[in-house]
């Protein structure tokens, strides 16, 4: 269990403060000025609160007395299939509880209209290339990171932060909304922090609850083939080594289990690298990465 000193966060004991509106939001960040956000789609787990606990100690040591805030939105453009985004769970009363436990000073929990207000001319601005070129979730999930382009930005315009902070699990997603947020001059700092994992190496994800017990097992090799990867001296020998260890147990036909830039990824022979699997175990679509340097 995470354990916060809230001496050091600068937080109050007392609890959380829940903004239900616009109009909430908007007295709260006229009060208390720019902070550190995480953006979230509920159903937190430990991952949700190290970024949580990561965003309260950032606005610490800056001196942002906003501290950390975070949204709670299951938000539907980024769903490109409808019964996913029915059955996302929601659970916000323990939501909430983790956010106080973990050292936020406000959740803002939007409805659809408040984020998206009926009228409203739907974004068209370009997407980065990143969104776009590699065939990874662009492809398999197409209009996913419109979607995700959509409300980040509409999120920061709203909340105003001065920084957000993104795990690294979606690692695609975290380079879209860096690359996003640079190339439209947000002015907000993207901070990226390391993947929670569970004891036996498990990426945490909100999708896990959905694995029956065998599953849960199989989902185990994404890391194991990730780790295989690091004994290839070159992207192609390690996409290799990947597929070998998945195909052992069971899973023949990932979506992607490849090695590209880590910024840009692309397939190219210059580093950075990030290897990078996605793939169904049983009904759950699993994701997972890892940096990756050739073996010398």
């Amino acid at each position: 269990m995470l354990r916060v000193d809230r001496r050091r966060l600068g937080c109050k004991p007392s609890g959380v403060i829940v903004l239900h509106s616009l109009e909430d939001l908007n007295r709260h960040r006229e009060a208390a000025g720019p902070g550190v956000f995480v953006p979230t789609m509920g159903a937190l787990h430990a991952g949700h609160s190290a970024l949580v606990v990561h965003a309260a100690e950032l606005a610490a040591q800056r001196g942002l007395s906003a501290g950390c805030s975070v949204s709670i939105f299951v938000n539907p453009t980024q769903f490109n299939d409808p019964a996913d985004f029915q059955r996302y769970p929601k659970t916000l009363d323990a939501d909430l509880e983790a956010c106080r436990v973990a050292g936020a000073r406000a959740v803002f929990c939007p409805s659809v209209t408040d984020v998206y207000p009926p009228g409203a001319t739907a974004d068209a601005k370009p997407l980065p290339s990143v969104a776009t070129e590699p065939g990874l979730e662009d492809r398999f999930r197409p209009g996913h990171f419109a979607g995700v382009c959509q409300v980040v930005h509409r999120l920061f315009d709203l909340v105003r932060p001065a920084a957000a902070v993104f795990g690294e699990k979606d690692w695609q997603q975290l380079q879209v909304i860096s690359a996003m947020t640079r190339e439209r001059r947000l002015g907000v700092e993207i901070v990226p922090h390391e993947t929670i994992r569970e004891p036996d190496g498990l990426a945490m994800s909100s999708r896990n609850r959905f694995l029956g017990v065998e599953d849960r097992r199989r989902g185990l090799v994404l890391r194991r083939a990730l780790l295989a990867a690091n004994s290839a001296s070159t992207p192609e020998q390690a996409e290799t080594l990947m597929r070998e260890e998945l195909s052992k147990d069971g899973i023949t036909a990932p979506d992607y289990a490849v090695v590209r830039n880590a910024q840009t990824l692309l397939p190219s022979m210059a580093g950075p690298w990030r290897a990078l699997i996605t793939a169904r175990v049983g009904s759950v679509r699993l994701l997972d990465n890892l940096s990756w340097t050739p073996r010398s």
